[in-house]
């Protein structure tokens, strides 16, 4: 548990050697995402020397709660805090899951000497909200996610999370066991929700924050084979476009893999080799 001022902690799981020159890996979950998504990732990235971060938003996980709205500003601006006062000071490397493909970009534009790339793990990105298909999801997904937390303050969660329901990802030991106490957890599911309902606005703050500057190391990785159903179409082509407009871009499209399964043991090894392609770069 980090203390960030103001009485407020965050919690951060840090792993890999203690003292090491390698850049630091910021872990940023997607929506109703927190710490124990990135286990399998942060395992494999200490056994390669890689030291690295993951942590609960506010009112996530074992966070406590922030003030609202809990938008792409309000996200950056605790990881900042949660930086701080952990004493890392950049050098970084941002890979975020999902919905964190937002905050990746309001992250890059406020940190751009301390940034060593970015990492989007089958991500969004601020220009995908031009869809129609994409914001009618997100407008539906805000929907489900506020009965998801009436949901779980009514306790009706309790008795699916033992079943596949509780962690899609496919987890193992206390990581698993801490995906799907979250899954059933009142609070979780109601800051989760917070987070969802301010898409639209996280989405223009990126766009705000301009894209990111062609000279970072950008690497994009995307579940499913490229000729797969959901490997090729409009979406993909926004998924993938800020690694196109990278001078040292990189798009891997990983076969078998879900949007969620992406994280676990079997496929977590793509998104190192993403991790480490950023990092080389950046050196090179």
């Amino acid at each position: 548990m980090v203390d960030i001022g103001a009485g407020r902690t965050l919690h951060a799981v840090f792993a890999g050697p203690a003292h090491s020159d390698a850049p630091l890996v910021i872990l940023e979950a997607g929506a109703f995402g927190f710490s124990a998504d990135w286990a399998a990732v942060q395992d494999k990235l200490a056994r390669r020397g890689l030291r690295s971060m993951a942590y609960d938003r506010a009112g996530l996980g074992f966070s406590r709660p922030g003030p609202e709205p809990r938008d792409g500003r309000a996200v950056t601006e605790d990881l900042e805090r949660l930086l701080a006062h952990a004493g890392e000071r950049g050098r970084w490397i941002f890979c975020g899951h999902s919905m964190a493909g937002l905050h990746a970009r309001l992250f890059a534009a406020r940190h751009p000497g301390k940034l060593v790339g970015v990492v989007l793990v089958d991500a969004t990105t601020p220009e995908a909200m031009d869809s129609k298909a994409v914001s009618g999801f997100v407008e539906h997904f805000a929907r489900a996610s506020r009965l998801a937390a009436w949901g779980a303050g009514a306790g009706l969660f309790g008795p699916l999370s033992g079943t596949a329901l509780g962690d899609f990802i496919g987890l193992d030991g206390a990581a698993g066991a801490e995906k799907r106490w979250a899954f059933a957890h009142a609070g979780h599911n109601h800051w989760a929700a917070r987070e969802v309902e301010s898409w639209a606005d996280t989405a223009r703050q990126g766009r705000e924050a301009g894209p990111f500057d062609p000279r970072l190391p950008v690497a994009v990785v995307l579940a499913g084979a490229p000729g797969s159903a959901g490997g090729t179409g409009s979406f993909k082509a926004v998924q993938t476009a800020p690694a196109r407009a990278s001078w040292r871009g990189r798009v891997d499209h990983v076969a078998g893999a879900s949007h969620a399964t992406m994280l676990n043991d079997t496929f977590a090894d793509a998104v190192i080799r993403a991790i480490e392609h950023v990092r080389d770069s950046r050196e090179g």
